[in-house]
């Protein structure tokens, strides 16, 4: 019988945001889905005792696995034109940490669906487990959407290899925020074919230099090279499928968890792009950080200790918080009427976790 599971990547630095998506995870998909967390560093004094506190959660433990695959980012992404001009100078480089959320297919789960840290899970996950059934990839993001100059792969380079169409290339664009798959795809032979391409091919010119150092970048080449089956919920014919997911770009409705504002759909998941971990934090000890659907954090984070959730939120010194005034604009360019509130649903994105 195939085993399924969750794996998300945190640190202690995250601990907030770790404890609200587990918490979301046992209200509305159970209690008894097995969690795994992948660590991104070293620092997880606080993560582990949080795991200790919940039978169905263990720590990811296969070094090997998760040094493989930062070994691999570390290689593959010094091999871009862009990172011998910068130095990996880049804030979000992360020495290649962020794609340790790859061990994933070295894990214990034969199916599993990956969370970043900066989430809370809306629904069952049924639906997903269903579709790697026929699938070996499944996504929930409108990266596909994205100009030409912003997505993930450099489309016209791409398309200069004869190998693949525009339409091709778009229909299999994705973030790496959230997404279910399976055991083994990646191993070691794959992964040396994949580096063969890309450092001796030069296919790494096939990464879109804006995000050279970026896991979702190179996860998209992945997918595309290796030419196995996938699905984009926002892709699917049945349009009740098709919904947004990021706080800071989607409309929502709160009715217990977060619908689709239009057409009330059930979203799988609500993704805190664009949030700091550090506006988190100072979100938990009070302040108001105007983050998007920030009560519904709240909600997930305290669960278990709704005395110590912030009675009432004070206002944030935005000159002496950055974090506060960055999410205040954030969320002053996305206020408006009803009607603004639909126009934004055209605009859709994905990133990822915020360390």
């Amino acid at each position: 019988m195939n085993s399924c599971g969750i794996y998300t990547l945190a640190n202690d630095y995250v601990y907030d945001q770790l404890v609200a998506l587990l918490n979301s995870i046992e209200v509305n998909i159970g209690l008894d889905i097995p969690v795994c967390v992948i660590p991104f560093d070293d620092q997880l004094d606080r993560v582990k005792e949080e795991i200790d506190s919940r039978p169905n959660v263990t720590l990811f433990c296969n070094r090997e696995a998760i040094e493989r695959w930062e070994t691999f980012a570390q290689e593959v992404v010094a091999a871009h034109p862009r990172a011998k001009a910068t130095n990996f100078s880049h804030p979000r480089w992360c020495k290649g940490r962020l794609h340790r959320k790859f061990a994933a297919f070295d894990g214990v789960f034969d199916k599993f669906v990956f969370f970043d840290g900066d989430s809370l899970a809306m629904r069952p996950i049924d639906n997903i487990f269903g579709k790697l059934d026929r699938y070996d990839f499944v996504f929930d993001d409108w990266e596909h959407a994205k100009p030409e100059a912003t997505a993930a792969l450099n489309i016209p380079l791409v398309k200069q290899s004869g190998l693949f169409t525009e339409a091709d290339i778009r229909a299999r664009l994705h973030c790496s925020s959230f997404f279910g798959s399976k055991r083994g795809i990646f191993g070691r032979d794959q992964l040396q074919a994949l580096k063969t391409r890309l450092i001796e091919k030069g296919e790494i010119n096939w990464i879109n230099s804006n995000g050279w150092w970026d896991d979702a970048f190179l996860f998209n080449y992945m997918t595309l090279g290796c030419d196995r089956p996938l699905f984009n919920f926002t892709k699917s014919p049945n349009s009740k499928e098709r919904t947004g997911n990021c706080a800071n770009a989607d409309p929502f409705v709160a009715v217990e968890v977060l619908y689709n504002y239009e057409g009330l759909k059930p979203i799988n998941r609500i993704h805190y792009m664009g949030y700091s971990a550090a506006a988190f934090q100072h979100l938990c000890q009070g302040e108001d950080m105007k983050i998007r659907y920030q009560n519904t954090f709240l909600s997930y984070r305290f669960l278990k200790q709704p005395e110590q959730k912030p009675k009432r939120l004070k206002k944030t010194n935005l000159l002496a918080n950055p974090f506060a005034k960055v999410s205040n604009l954030i969320r002053s360019s996305f206020s408006g009427s009803a009607k603004r509130a639909k126009t934004l649903l055209s605009k859709k994105g994905c990133d990822r976790l915020s360390l």
